[in-house]
């Protein structure tokens, strides 16, 4: 079990010791977001903006503009208080600036429904020219991180506060903007991204020999992965997605995208039902919110009676 958080830091000192023009943003949350590690290696490599989050992005796409690999991070929730800069400071004029935003989900727990951000997804991937990536553990989040120092233009990638379980192997090739299936299966498909992504697989187990579910990450939620989709939907009687983040605007909504452009199939999203979260611990609150493998076991069932 290990936050991607945790991974996203460790991966940007790595990265920083082969590229020197990598830097690191922070508004006053390096310590959260993990940008700490950074800042311990290479001090002057980590810029301190305060609680400035309009500033740091703006500032973020000077680097750029300079040559720079600029990764600022903050809460999922604070980077929307810089929005209207990563729209026209960065999206706008495609600048190579790779935004992280940590702490999102009702995952998030006891921080409460303020900081628990559950329509980042929505938000960034309507911005054109904009990756959006939610990396399922530590393994792809260390992969991104080096794949990100050679993508060009910006990005955004979601990290958790919490430890998430390790799914992959370390040496595993993965790459942005392809799905992996990591359980195969024949009767219903379930994608999923994130934390969602471990009780996918528990409900796919604990179905075994009832029901055949083919399991797919989905970590890249633009450009999302159409071909895997499409294939899993015909291979299938039906698709749920999963994910902990509104069922407004997410993956949900870019797999129905996918499927009413290219081929109709039945789909049940599993999500936060469009309210905000509340305090609470997060298995508590994944109960509650309806985002465990049992949530996930009923909406196979309901794609099952159609």
């Amino acid at each position: 079990m290990i936050a991607t958080r945790d991974a996203y830091g460790k991966a940007l000192v790595e990265q920083a010791k082969k590229n020197k023009d990598i830097v690191s943003l922070s508004a006053d949350l390096g310590k959260s977001t993990k940008s700490v590690y950074l800042e311990k290696e290479f001090p002057e490599r980590e810029i301190k903006m305060g609680i400035s989050e309009q500033d740091m992005m703006v500032t973020a796409a000077g680097l750029a503009h300079e040559g720079k690999i600029a990764f600022p991070s903050t809460f999922a929730i604070f980077t929307e208080r810089g929005f209207e800069q990563i729209r026209n400071s960065i999206a706008r004029p495609n600048m190579n600036v790779k935004i992280v935003g940590s702490h999102a989900g009702l995952i998030t727990g006891e921080d409460g429904s303020s900081a628990q951000c559950i329509e980042d997804f929505a938000i960034y991937r309507a911005l054109p020219n904009m990756t959006v990536l939610c990396p399922v553990d530590a393994v792809e989040t260390t992969q991104f991180v080096e794949q990100l120092v050679k993508h060009k233009g910006p990005s955004y990638m979601r990290t958790t506060r919490n430890k998430v379980p390790v799914l992959y192997d370390k040496n595993k090739k993965l790459k942005i903007g392809k799905g992996e299936i990591l359980k195969e299966g024949n009767d219903v498909v379930v994608i999923g991204c994130g934390p969602l992504v471990s009780e996918a697989l528990r409900a796919a187990e604990e179905l075994e020999g009832k029901v055949s579910v083919m399991v797919i990450n989905i970590s890249t939620i633009k450009p999302i992965d159409k071909d895997l989709i499409i294939k899993a939907a015909k291979q299938t009687d039906g698709v749920v997605t999963a994910e902990d983040h509104n069922v407004i605007g997410g993956l949900g909504s870019a797999v129905a995208d996918v499927l009413s452009e290219n081929y109709p199939a039945p789909l049940e999203k599993v999500g936060v039902n469009d309210v905000f979260g509340e305090s609470g611990k997060p298995t508590d609150l994944y109960e509650k919110y309806g985002l465990t493998s049992k949530h996930i076991k009923e909406a196979i069932k309901r794609i099952l009676k159609r």
